[in-house]
Order: C-alpha cells, then sequence, then structure tokens
C-alpha cells in the first residue's frame, strides 16, 4: 500500500500553493493598477453572490427577468453555502470571505486526490505533474474563487481512489457528498457504480461493495427530490429550475450554432479557437481511452466532458465546467514526468504565469459567468 500521508504528498501540495499564490500576487497588482479589488473579484461576483446569499438566507430567492426567465436560488446545489455558514458562524467571516476559506482548503484537498489517483497510477512523480498542470490551466483562477469547483473535485477525486482502491464505503459517502455540490456529482456516482459491477464481475462479492453503490447517488438525489417537492414540479422540478436559467442538455446543437456564429462574423478566430479547444479536449480524452485509464476514470471524465460541451446554456462556462475533468490531464502528466526536471519545470512555471495573467485578465474582464 502507498503511504499517501503528508510527506508523499507535500511536494504535490506545495506546488499547487506556489502556483495559487502567484495567480493571487497578479491579480492583486493587476488589481492595483486597475482600481479593483482583487477580494471582490473572487469572493463578490456571478455564482459567488448566490452562493454567499443562500448561505445566508437559504434557498427561496429568485430574480424574474424581463423576458420572464426565473434564476431561482434552487439551481445552486447546498453544501458549498452549507460549509459557508459553518466557517463563517465559527470565525465570525462574512459569508463570500468564508467560502474563499473553503475554497482554499478544497483546493488543497483536490490536488491531494488528484496526486493519490495519478501516484497510484502512474508514481509520485507523475502525480506532482498532475497537479501542477490542473493547478495552471488557463481558468485556475475559479480555484481561488468562492465556487464549487474545487470543492467538488476534492470530493470527485478522493471518492474515484476510493473506488480504485476498493474502499467502498468511503468512495459511497464521497460520491454522496459530491452530488450535494453539483449537478455533475451524476458522474461519480456512474464511476461508482461501474467500478462495483466490475468488481462483482471480478468475483468480489462484498457487501460494502453494494452498501456504497447504495449510498453514492443519495446526496444528489435528496436534494433533487426536496427541490421538486418544493417547487411542486416532481421528479422533474430541479429540470424546471435549471431551464429558468437557460441550462438543459441538447447534445451540444446550441454549442454548434453559438460557434457557427462566431465563424460567419467577426469574430471568426474566436470561433476557430473554439473549435480548437473542443477538438483538443476530445483528443486527450482519446488518450485517456488508448492509455487504459481504469474504468471509472474514463466513465467520470467521459461524462464530465459530455454534460460540459452538451450543455445548452452560459457557453463562456464551459472552460471552468472542465476542471473537475482532472483524468484528462494525466497523459501530459505522464509525459512530463519523462522529461528532465528543469525542462519540466521552466514549461510549467511558463504555464503558471500565464494562467495568473489570463486569470487577472478573466476577472478584470467579463469573468466566468
Amino acid at each position: 500500500m502507498k503511504d499517501l500521508g503528508f510527506r508523499r504528498a507535500a511536494p504535490a501540495l506545495a506546488v499547487f500553493a506556489a502556483v495559487r499564490l502567484l495567480g493571487l500576487a497578479v491579480l492583486g497588482v493587476w488589481g492595483a493598477a486597475a482600481g479593483s479589488s482583487p477580494h471582490t473579484l473572487l469572493s463578490a461576483r456571478w455564482d459567488s453572490l448566490w452562493y454567499a446569499r443562500t448561505a445566508a438566507e437559504g434557498y427561496g430567492y429568485e430574480v424574474v427577468l424581463p423576458n420572464g426567465d426565473v434564476h431561482s436560488n434552487l439551481a445552486f446545489f447546498p453544501l458549498l453555502p452549507w460549509l459557508e455558514r459553518l466557517v463563517s458562524a465559527a470565525s465570525g467571516l462574512s459569508y463570500g470571505s468564508a467560502g474563499l476559506v473553503v475554497s482554499a482548503l478544497a483546493g488543497l484537498a483536490a490536488a491531494w486526490g488528484i496526486f493519490a489517483v495519478a501516484d497510484l497510477l502512474h508514481g509520485q512523480r507523475a502525480g506532482v505533474f498532475a497537479v501542477a498542470v490542473w493547478a495552471a490551466l488557463p481558468v485556475a483562477v475559479v480555484q481561488s474563487m468562492a465556487y464549487s469547483e474545487s470543492l467538488f473535485t476534492a470530493l470527485a477525486a478522493w471518492s474515484l481512489y476510493g473506488m480504485l482502491r476498493g474502499r467502498w464505503i468511503t468512495a459511497g459517502l464521497l460520491a454522496a457528498g459530491a452530488g450535494l455540490t453539483r449537478p455533475v456529482g451524476a458522474a461519480v456516482v456512474a464511476a461508482l457504480w461501474v467500478a462495483a459491477v466490475l468488481a462483482w464481475r471480478r468475483g468480489e462479492r462484498s457487501w460494502r461493495a453494494a452498501a456504497g453503490a447504495l449510498l453514492a447517488p443519495t446526496g444528489a438525489a435528496a436534494y433533487v427530490l426536496w427541490v421538486g417537492a418544493r417547487t411542486g414540479g416532481g421528479l422533474l422540478g430541479y429540470l424546471d429550475v435549471q431551464g429558468g436559467w437557460g441550462n438543459g442538455f441538447d447534445g451540444g446543437w446550441a454549442f454548434a450554432r453559438f460557434i457557427g456564429a462566431r465563424l460567419a462574423s467577426s469574430a471568426f478566430l474566436a470561433g476557430v479557437g473554439l473549435i480548437a479547444g473542443v477538438a483538443l479536449v476530445l483528443w486527450l480524452y482519446g488518450l485517456c481511452v488508448r492509455g487504459r485509464q481504469p474504468a471509472p476514470l474514463l466513465v467520470y471524465c467521459g461524462i464530465v466532458v459530455a454534460l460540459a460541451l452538451c450543455a445548452s446554456g452560459y457557453f463562456g462556462s464551459k472552460p471552468r465546467l472542465l476542471l473537475p475533468a482532472f483524468p484528462l490531464l494525466l497523459p501530459a502528466a505522464v509525459a512530463l514526468a519523462r522529461w528532465r526536471t528543469g525542462r519540466a519545470a521552466a514549461v510549467l512555471g511558463a504555464a503558471a504565469l500565464a494562467s495568473a495573467a489570463y486569470g487577472a485578465f478573466w476577472l478584470n474582464g467579463s469573468g466566468p459567468p
């Protein structure tokens, strides 16, 4: 059994912390020049405001748009607001600031979980590089925001690690937590079910596997059923709430039309960039398949990618919706692990600096919706 204590994971956690601190430093410098507040940008814009308001007031807040659409805070799953409320009560911080604390701790937990999975499959060096690549993604600034991506990734990564090690109860409980964090928690549930079926086919008849499979969907199911009862929409109540936000699943048709509109306009290069981005994601997933990643990782990652690319709304959010798809990064981590340390560090250092600059630009502009 590999030691997953702090000492083994420390290099990966140190790299993650360094990259995120670089991003915050660049954001601070940019903010000083632009006259913006990094704290406000990270804790009190877009979804952060919805999470903080839910933590403060509970569910029931909604905004009716001029076109009649209803934006309800029921669209936001409850685990992050619950944790914000807990941290705020214990520390006296505002809910937005409490969200930053949760995000910072969850980011470290996510980095550790990603390291654990990569270390198990490819060794410690690849694990460190997997964390470094994840921390230096172009939209990695979201990892430092009062958003739920870091929390979800932490729960998903550790649940996947539990599946790979046959720790079914732990994996099921973490999957349930992921299901209370984001709708894409369904990807973790599906991965656990596949892992349990494969274990059964290998001859493992453990009651723990069955218990883990039963525990996994309880978080998401409880929230979705509660929303349905509250709205009167039954099993489809949560989908109605998401529909009010313009969210849905159409197989990618709306996204394709969005890209086509860019190609037919003065934003032609943006359209080309979107096509290149989608192609890169699909190519990376193909590498994962050809690299024979364990089935739970392929199922989890495939569903995260499909839900991100095939959702019918909020096209600017797609890069951050892909943040939890960390198995996509394992082929790059393995390749980097074969390089000399100096060369790999130089490439990742440049990527981290570019990510920090892009994150500061993003938050001081349109930002992640």
